[in-house]
């Protein structure tokens, strides 16, 4: 039986893992810790929590996440938090012998002006999307570590990236969460209040790429189990739409019969991100979930969690 330690086990991606696993044919022994029990911003505490479970495998799916407005307006929190988060699982992983840590970066990684959609080979070639540098760079670090990790020690630490997210257990947080919560929160709350329109950020001309969550721990297992993965790899969908294409898809699926409406003083971010998922189709994993039918069960789960009151609004 393998130890596996999943890091943010509470968080719309570390669930994912963990049901994953539970349902995977191999037998993994699942190790969680909440933030309470384990403050991964403290060395000291990670370095005991090693020492005491010595797993064998790791996958982090923690850190500290959120949408345009919360990278914006909290940088400094979320460059600090997720260099910690990094750097002290990575450090004592390594120390305690770990044989597989497998980190979560991000599609935000990539500069703001890669030629689309973005291959693996366009980090580090120019400046990143100022709104979310931050957060960023905290994760190329992450990248970077476990790349050097490797080299240097031989040890199999390695590296995904994934688009933009959404499923079960996601944020619907005002100000803090990502665009399709955000734009579901906004679409069923106009519809509950009997309201004639919804108002979405910016143009509603940017282009996004949007994987499901349970798709993307399919294939962060796929990759625990290849023996020799690339240092990164891009996991995606490889398919964009605009974000009004978007809002008026999560329109339909609420049922919502007003009318849409833009705040230009809000910012786009960037014009198109999509990954290039050249590599990963290569491995032999593509995503399964079609964008209407996981909008609908995220909006099911959104509306179960409403009304057992642990939706995380």
């Amino acid at each position: 039986m393998m130890k596996i330690f999943v890091t943010g086990h509470r968080g719309m991606v570390g669930s994912s893992i963990v049901r994953a696993l539970n349902e995977d044919s191999c037998n993994w022994e699942i190790i969680t810790q909440t933030r309470e029990e384990l403050d991964l911003c403290r060395q000291s505490e990670v370095d005991c929590f090693f020492e005491s479970e010595k797993p064998n495998y790791v996958v982090n799916a923690a850190g500290k996440v959120g949408g345009i407005y919360a990278n914006n307006t909290y940088p400094a929190d979320f460059i600090r938090e997720n260099l910690l988060i990094n750097v002290n699982l990575i450090q004592s992983a390594w120390q305690h012998g770990v044989r597989r840590f497998l980190n979560l970066g991000s599609s935000c990684i990539y500069p703001k002006d890669s030629i689309q959609p973005i291959k693996e080979s366009s980090l580090l070639t120019s400046s990143l999307e100022p709104t979310n540098s931050a957060y960023a760079l905290a994760k190329i670090a992450g990248l970077e570590m476990c790349r050097h990790f490797r080299n240097q020690y031989g040890v199999l630490f390695h590296s995904a990236m994934p688009t933009n997210l959404y499923g079960q257990g996601d944020n619907y947080h005002s100000e803090n969460s990502h665009v399709l919560p955000a734009l579901i929160r906004r679409f069923h709350e106009a519809k509950e209040n009997g309201l004639s329109e919804v108002c979405i950020w910016g143009t509603g001309n940017p282009r996004r790429e949007l994987l499901h969550t349970d798709d993307l721990a399919n294939a962060l297992l796929f990759l625990l189990k290849l023996e020799n993965p690339p240092h990164w790899v891009n996991i995606g969908t490889g398919k964009d739409h605009t974000i009004l294409e978007i809002a008026n898809l999560i329109k339909e699926i609420i049922g919502f019969r007003g009318k849409i409406t833009h705040d230009l003083s809000k910012p786009d971010g960037m014009t198109v991100k999509r990954l290039d998922v050249g590599l990963m189709d290569s491995l032999g994993w593509k995503s399964s979930t079609e964008l209407t039918t996981g909008i609908k069960e995220t909006y099911e789960d959104f509306l179960l969690n409403l009304k057992v009151g642990t939706a995380r609004l």
